[in-house]
């Protein structure tokens, strides 16, 4: 289509709030402003919200990858003066209010940026180009068919040395998504690999490596879960390198700072990410970690009816001088902030300054293990406690009764078998 062109969204007497993105800040918003009086434009480059948290799980096999994912249309379904296009946002032209899409322009009164954040490589081209991210349903479910692939890859492959690079998998990142890929692999191998694989010697040869740059898991979490996390992940038998650091992937090899190299073709990258801001704001508004700089209101730095929400916002508060964690949390509490101040506009009410309550946080090592902190009263949870509590989180976070029944039954399955029914490796037809 011809980007010259405008998007056919009607034209409107009310303001229009045009949305960039669907995760868990742009959709919050978007969700609560369809009640109010103005005209509200969702774009993304899926039709779908995903629910992030548990892409590991689709990796693992564990899960769909449809039961982890919501349609915006089914969402909104009935909702006056609301539009979806699924498309991307190529750059914005903050004076004209105007953004520019493959399928053409579309000019906004108010503009909310909520694309959310990438993979960071650190500048790493080798890495970037041969680790495997998991940034995505479809990046999760490429994933999973590597790891199957290259188990039935093993099994016609006769040296040692080349089987190793096949079955041994190496974890960048010792934060919550890499400890859950950890535990997750780790139980894989012990309770589904020696099932499916009896030809090859599981316990001897497949090794699972989790690296991590600092001297602790869990870098936000307290000590003691810190401590309990790195203690579960070894009684499962995982490879915990800490004070670490991963210098280069060649695809085969594995290279760390201290000289050690680990033979492998398949690195998880979960290491770090970094904000992904739309093309034409500010050079100045871009500050740490590649994101948008905002006020207590989410205004964008230098801009004018520009916001920023989630992860590609960095916003600094007094308790959180260095920005917030890049945590579903955040932008749920940011995108409905952000709708009520648009809802006080209406009224003319006082806009209300973004305070982040800090409900604590979780991650999952394994069946009936996992760590909870709770910052008030501050304590920790360990244990099958603290895994049930994650499970309860996470299955009400889900959007759809079917997602939800659907995800507490594959639960209620792995949990009683240890077995991990979709092993399918499913790939896209090439033409």
């Amino acid at each position: 289509m011809d980007p010259t062109t405008k998007i056919n969204i009607p034209e409107s007497s009310r303001e229009r709030i045009v949305i960039i993105g669907g995760g868990f800040g742009g959709l919050q918003m978007a969700r609560k402003l369809s009640r109010n009086d103005y005209q509200v434009v969702l774009i993304d480059k899926n039709n779908y919200h995903q629910f992030q948290p548990l892409f590991y799980q689709v990796a693992m096999a564990g899960l769909e990858p449809s039961s982890i994912v919501f349609p915006f249309r089914k969402l909104f379904q009935g909702k006056k003066n609301f539009y979806i296009r699924v498309t991307e946002v190529t750059s914005v032209d903050p004076t004209a209010k105007r953004l520019q899409t493959p399928l053409g322009f579309c000019n906004f009164d108010h503009l909310i940026v909520a694309t959310g954040a990438d993979t960071n490589f650190f500048g790493n081209e080798n890495i970037a180009r041969n680790a495997l991210p998991m940034k995505s349903v479809a990046e999760a479910l490429y994933l999973r068919n590597n790891i199957l692939d290259d188990y039935e890859d093993a099994l016609t492959t006769p040296g040692y040395e080349p089987r190793q690079e096949l079955v041994d998998i190496v974890i960048v990142g010792g934060g919550p998504t890499g400890v859950e890929l950890a535990g997750s692999l780790a139980e894989m191998k012990k309770h589904v690999l020696p099932k499916d694989y009896p030809e090859l010697n599981i316990e001897e040869e497949v090794d699972i490596y989790l690296i991590q740059s600092g001297g602790e898991l869990l870098k936000g979490f307290t000590a003691e879960s810190s401590a309990k996390a790195l203690k579960y992940l070894t009684d499962m038998g995982v490879k915990v390198l800490l004070q670490s650091r991963v210098t280069d992937f060649d695809g085969k090899v594995v290279h760390l700072k201290d000289g050690r190299t680990i033979s492998t073709q398949k690195v998880i990258w979960a290491a770090g990410i970094k904000g992904v801001p739309v093309e034409g704001l500010p050079e100045s508004a871009i500050t740490y970690g590649n994101r948008l700089a905002v006020d207590r209101y989410h205004r964008v730095k230098d801009t004018s009816d520009i916001y920023a929400l989630g992860d590609v916002a960095y916003m600094e508060e007094p308790g959180w001088e260095k920005g917030h964690p890049q945590v579903a949390q955040v932008a749920i509490q940011s995108g409905g902030n952000l709708a009520k101040n648009f809802s006080n506009r209406l009224r003319n009410k006082d806009m209300v300054p973004f305070a982040y309550n800090d409900k604590g946080s979780m991650a999952t090592v394994g069946r009936a293990r996992a760590v909870v902190d709770f910052p008030r009263p501050k304590f920790s949870l360990g244990g099958i406690l603290a895994w049930l509590l994650w499970l309860l989180v996470h299955l009400f976070a889900i959007l759809g009764t079917r997602n939800k029944i659907f995800v507490f039954l594959n639960w209620v399955t792995n949990y009683i078998n240890y077995n991990q029914s979709l092993r399918l490796i499913i790939k896209p037809k090439v033409k």
